[in-house]
């Protein structure tokens, strides 16, 4: 790691000792220092919200806390499952960030001390901080399932976190024998990205036409309905006749364990033995959010929706996938924009500066076939504790055209590389 990626232990060591300094420095000076503002997580929230405040006030101490140096997107991942798409299109650096003045740790955060508002490291040291930003994303309900944990999905990879998963699906369908079954688990909402499993479905498919054509996937789901539903059901239909099955919930799709030994997929129902299973479990907001006491016991985290602020716990903010958003998905999209209105209300907060927060906006697309994707736009606004949608969205029409749905995808590649280019420099 460079230095000017990762602040040394004796950097933080130092900051320590600075924090200490203020705490006991005259209430004149500590109003004339920098305010400081940690952010952790660097996804499409994290990011763009330390990025955001950077740009809204220089003078803002801004530091951006990520467990990895690197980051690895979610959104389009599932073109590299079905090997239409390398993983090093999905990787992300940090050095454009630390360039424009965003101090940056590239190391897990291990606890929040709220009172003393310190963040603190595996090796004791701390940084100190006047306002936190959690955007820590998902983490996977391993306790969720019988017989699905960490170790299990070695074997039953989850894949809902890009990186070493993504590529493990993808070897073992690429090793699977013509006239296999790939079993999709898709779990029940909130969780993020709603509509990636039928996307994930519908480009694995697309891999078996053209590599395993006797093949066929199989949808095991906790669900009786889902986002868009009509428009994947009409492209299974066009696209890959007989290929896609999926059992809803009322017919007993809800999976509730899995046999690692025997590979065996346990329903309400009845099991499944499919050549590979791809289990998605419950979700609920990263660790940090609970150690820093901002998850209640749904697992995830109530916000004010106007401010981002925590519900329960002071001068903590929380974006992203993490939060209790209402009608806002948990999504790439929807989580840069808040990143976006929250360095907004901080800096406004802290600098005095009167700035109205941007617009909540949010587009999500889903690739049916290289050439074949539709989408849907949201717009939202704050209605107490949560976001609702308000009028100026928009969803892609059922009878769109075979042109229209290859601008739309052509639309999500490009989409993509913005996304990506405003989050990361």
């Amino acid at each position: 790691m460079t230095m000017s990626r990762q602040r040394t232990r004796r950097e933080v060591g130092g900051l320590i000792a600075a924090s200490v300094a203020m705490i006991a420095a005259p209430a004149v000076l500590r109003a004339q220092a920098m305010a400081r503002v940690v952010v952790i997580g660097g996804g499409f929230g994290g990011a763009s919200c330390a990025r955001a405040l950077r740009q809204a006030d220089g003078k803002l101490d801004v530091t951006l806390v990520e467990a990895n140096e690197t980051f690895t997107a979610c959104p389009l991942s599932n073109e590299v499952i079905a090997s239409l798409r390398d993983i090093s299109a999905q990787q992300f650096g940090y050095d454009k960030i630390a360039a424009e003045g965003v101090s940056t740790v590239l190391r897990a955060a291990t606890a929040v001390d709220v009172p003393a508002h310190k963040v603190t490291f595996a090796d004791g040291t701390t940084l100190a901080y006047d306002r936190l930003v959690l955007a820590p994303g998902i983490d996977l309900d391993f306790t969720a399932l019988q017989g699905y944990d960490e170790a299990a999905s070695a074997v039953m990879p989850h894949a809902y976190k890009a990186g070493e998963q993504t590529l493990l699906l993808r070897t073992q369908i690429a090793a699977m024998p013509d006239g296999g079954t790939v079993a999709i688990a898709v779990p029940a909402n909130p969780s993020r990205c709603p509509p990636a499993p039928y996307e994930r479905a519908s480009l694995i498919a697309h891999y078996l036409k053209a590599h395993k054509p006797k093949s066929k996937v199989l949808i095991l789901d906790a669900k009786d309905s889902f986002s868009q539903q009509k428009l994947f059901e009409q492209a299974w239909q066009q696209l890959y006749p007989g290929m896609i099955e999926r059992i809803p919930l009322s017919q007993g799709g809800r999976v509730t364990g899995v046999e690692i030994a025997t590979r065996t997929v346990v329903t309400e129902f009845g099991n499944y033995n499919p050549d590979v299973t791809n289990i998605i479990p419950p979700q609920k907001a990263g660790r940090i959010a609970a150690l820093a006491g901002a998850a209640d016991r749904t697992g995830w985290c109530p916000i004010d929706a106007a401010t981002f602020a925590s519900k329960l716990v002071p001068d903590v903010h929380v974006i992203g996938d993490a939060c209790l958003g209402g009608g806002i998905p948990k999504s790439a999209g929807a989580a840069q924009a808040q990143g976006k209105a929250c360095a907004a209300v901080i800096a406004r907060d802290l600098t005095g500066r009167r700035s109205e927060p941007p617009p909540l906006t949010g587009i999500c697309y889903s690739i049916v076939a290289p050439d074949d994707a539709f989408s849907l736009a949201g717009v939202y606004q704050p209605k107490g504790d949560i976001f609702a949608e308000i009028e100026g969205g928009r969803a892609s029409p059922i009878d769109a055209s075979r042109e229209t749905r290859a601008r739309e995808a052509a639309a999500a590649t490009a989409w993509f590389k913005a996304l990506t280019h405003d989050a990361f420099g």
